[in-house]
């Protein structure tokens, strides 16, 4: 059941949803400067953190509280179409969350991180010095192409943050709605009542960071549990 709160302040996001997004502009930036300078074998372990947490979001908006289930924001184009014509619900109800323009942003921007990290374990340098965890299940030419894709990939991130922030920029500056305050706090006051979002139990979260960590060490493990063992030359050549 979701109870009707009189009071105006409500808690939005939660702590996993928050520290997804702060963490994710950190190693998005970790990212680029070790790639620029070169350092990759750094670089490479920012693309298995970055892994983790993608895979955990993308667990938590099945699992996770309300407002961070892609269910409850993800919406049609007679939902767009009617937030562009009123700023509310189609039912005349203040949106609360992600409004529907907003969820294409946090779509696109989690889909395209992960198609770059998915490009990455597959991706060498042109020295052959650094690869990928999983770069030993493509050939040569395929992981060239992957590792392409991969450099021209991050241009697309960039052209997304770039978004990202142009309508944080008008939301703040047009319709007097902040929205960083409440990614921080996870609070977020609005002028009339609102329904309090439900939260998630522990042990959802307890499942999607799990899930997150086993995917994660099969893949930095070369898509192996156990490391097989190493081939070592024969001395009697």
């Amino acid at each position: 059941m979701i109870c009707m709160t009189e009071t105006k302040t409500i808690r939005l996001w939660d702590l996993p949803v928050r520290l997804f997004h702060w963490i994710t502009v950190l190693l998005v930036a970790g990212l680029w400067v070790t790639h620029v300078t070169d350092h990759m074998g750094l670089h490479i372990k920012l693309g298995l953190a970055m892994l983790f947490l993608v895979t955990f979001r993308i667990l938590w908006g099945v699992l996770g509280s309300e407002t961070a289930r892609f269910a409850s924001f993800v919406r049609g184009p007679a939902a767009i179409r009617a937030y562009l014509a009123s700023g509310r619900k189609a039912d005349g109800s203040p949106v609360v969350g992600h409004n529907p323009l907003g969820a294409l942003s946090v779509i696109g921007l989690i889909g395209i991180l992960a198609v770059q990290v998915g490009l990455g374990l597959f991706a060498s340098d042109t020295d052959g010095i650094y690869y990928g965890p999983l770069n030993q299940y493509v050939s040569y030419d395929r992981a060239e192409l992957l590792t392409h894709l991969h450099e021209f990939g991050f241009n697309l991130i960039l052209l997304l943050v770039a978004v990202h922030l142009g309508a944080i920029t008008y939301y703040a500056v047009k319709k007097k709605d902040r929205l960083i305050p409440p990614m921080v706090t996870g609070k977020k006051t609005y002028a009339e009542p609102v329904e309090q979002p439900r939260g998630a139990p522990l042990w959802r979260l307890a499942i999607a960071l799990l899930l997150a960590g086993i995917l994660t060490y099969w893949v930095g493990n070369g898509g192996h549990f156990i490391a097989p063992p190493k081939v070592t030359a024969d001395a009697g050549y």
